[in-house]
């Protein structure tokens, strides 16, 4: 049986742990208000797709492709990014709770998080050159061997990078963030 195909289409509050969500590739297309999780997305495909105020928390995604995906609103707590299909894989996030997720080792340049809760969040060892953390709070995030060069973490908070461990060449910082560079110093820094 081969998998569903949906283009230019919107899923408007549907709950998809009750109603199943076909297996497929879906192209422009737009899921709004939709409950998705601890749902298994494993080898679904999403092309230019856009995800509004939806949940996705805990969901799997093994082989999961998204390629230029828009998240906007959603929570989407738990999620282990790097099992991914990682062949095109590109994503924005606005206003999205990813607490407690992981992009281990993923390669995910000139990502945009856009006033996101980021907290506890796995980014080691992946490359996020050129992302930007406009308003994010990166509470206990962990940084190892992460590439983040030419980085923005102008606006971002609570974030702890040792420069001694990552790869920051060219990052932008503000002055008073700078702390979260310094933490294993120990060290008090005041205005």
């Amino acid at each position: 049986m081969s998998d569903s195909f949906f283009i230019d289409q919107t899923f408007d509050k549907i709950d998809f742990t009750l109603n199943q969500l076909p297996k497929g590739e879906y192209e422009n297309c737009i899921f709004r208000n939709c409950d998705l999780s601890d749902y298994n997305l494993s080898d679904f495909k999403f092309n230019e797709c856009e995800f509004v105020d939806c949940n996705l928390s805990l969901a799997q995604l093994h082989g999961t492709v998204f390629r230029d995906v828009k998240f906007k609103e959603c929570k989407m707590l738990g999620l282990q990014f790097e099992n991914c299909n990682d062949f095109g894989l590109a994503f924005t996030f606005a206003q999205c709770q990813l607490n407690h997720s992981s992009f281990f080792q993923l390669k995910i340049r000139k990502t945009v998080f856009k006033e996101c809760q980021l907290r506890e969040i796995y980014f080691s060892e992946a490359d996020l050159s050129f992302a930007t953390f406009a308003d994010c709070d990166l509470s206990l995030s962990n940084f190892y061997q992460t590439v983040l060069e030419k980085a923005d973490f102008r606006t971002a908070q609570n974030y702890s990078i040792d420069p001694e461990n990552n790869r920051i060449k060219g990052a932008k910082f503000s002055l008073s963030g700078i702390s979260g560079l310094l933490y294993k110093y120990q060290i008090k820094i005041e205005e």
